[in-house]
């Protein structure tokens, strides 16, 4: 791995990033993870370990809203097919589904305009009336506000919180306990800070605005975590089933992306432009990211896991986070060569 020790490491003395948590498996076979780096934490240094959390931003969206639609689903509380209406009288399309959520075809916008961290929205309320861009199922349009809407799903059927529901169901059973949503203060040194906010870093708490404005729990942001808990998350995808993750789910997910875009996940099938596994990786490789930094990417053929994590927002929004991410995994495939 040196090769991807060099590089990271240049990317931190260039200021591209402050620092990152590196974790790669391949199955059984290999193990190897480490952290790069500190964050500035008012006038002191904070370096990374391998324990260090982070805000996983979008990574919410695959590891604890489609584990717990697809519990569902399996359960026999919905069907994919299910109109969102079922659920949620208020939202207002009859014709947008469970699928067309999770694939980013619902026609939803992608964002709420003009948010703002200091300025409280109705989030839910804002969402619920969102015009649609498209006929649902006609393209993709990546959507904050369709996870959004689908963490209220979970809340309706089950009559609990999200985090709560995806606490018990999903990342227990996992053992990932360092994983979950609105830290404890007591964990705050523990947490890479993100963004700099009227003089201060925000730390502990979700950078996302819409997620912050829903009390830091939403089916598109929120979630805090480890790369040893998101590694362990990636691998259950690759088992035959476990507490968790079923057999057929991978098929459901992944087998016929459109557009890019499996459910929930990013499926790499040949599509330009690449996505930030590189094209080096084979097709049927799947991931997702984060704005903050964060990524997971799975290659099935040869059950190789990679997550990064860093907190690239740290240096502003302005960063070259999505330039680097491509360039990382394929310094990664051209190391485990040796080692498939």
């Amino acid at each position: 791995m040196d090769s991807v020790v060099r590089l990271v490491d240049r990317w931190v003395e260039e200021r591209s990033i402050p620092g990152a948590v590196l974790h790669i498996s391949l199955g059984s076979r290999y193990r190897w993870q480490q952290a790069f780096g500190e964050a500035d934490v008012s006038s002191e240094k904070k370096p990374f370990t391998i324990d260090t959390r982070f805000d996983a931003a979008s990574l919410t969206k695959v590891s604890a809203t489609l584990p717990a639609i697809l519990t569902l689903e399996a359960r026999g509380f919905l069907a994919l097919n299910d109109p969102v209406q079922r659920f949620i009288p208020e939202f207002r399309h009859r014709n947008v589904t469970i699928a067309h959520l999770l694939q980013h075809a619902s026609g939803l916008p992608a964002d709420l305009p003009g948010m703002e961290r200091s300025v409280y929205r109705d989030v839910m309320e804002e969402a619920y009336r969102q015009e649609l861009l498209f006929e649902p199922g006609r393209q993709v349009l990546y959507s904050d506000l369709g996870f959004i809407l689908l963490g209220a799903v979970v809340e309706r059927i089950t009559g609990e919180k999200l985090a709560e529901f995806v606490r018990r169901e999903i990342h227990q059973p996992l053992g990932m306990a360092d994983t979950g949503f609105v830290p404890a203060e007591s964990e705050r040194y523990r947490i890479a800070p993100t963004e700099l906010y009227r003089g201060s870093y925000i730390t502990g708490e979700v950078h996302d605005e819409k997620s912050y404005h829903l009390g830091g729990v939403s089916g598109s942001a929120g979630l805090f975590t480890t790369a040893a808990d998101l590694a362990r998350y990636g691998e259950s995808w690759l088992q035959p089933d476990g507490p968790v993750v079923r057999r057929e789910w991978r098929e459901i997910c992944c087998a016929q992306p459109f557009m890019g875009r499996g459910l929930g996940w990013e499926v790499w099938h040949g599509q330009e432009p690449a996505p930030s596994c590189s094209d080096r990786w084979p097709q049927g490789s799947f991931g997702h990211t984060g704005f903050t930094g964060t990524s997971l990417w799975i290659e099935p053929q040869s059950k190789l896991v990679v997550v990064f994590l860093t907190n690239a927002v740290h240096f502003g929004r302005a960063n070259p986070i999505r330039r680097l991410r491509p360039l990382l995994h394929d310094v990664i495939y051209s190391s485990i060569s040796g080692v498939k």
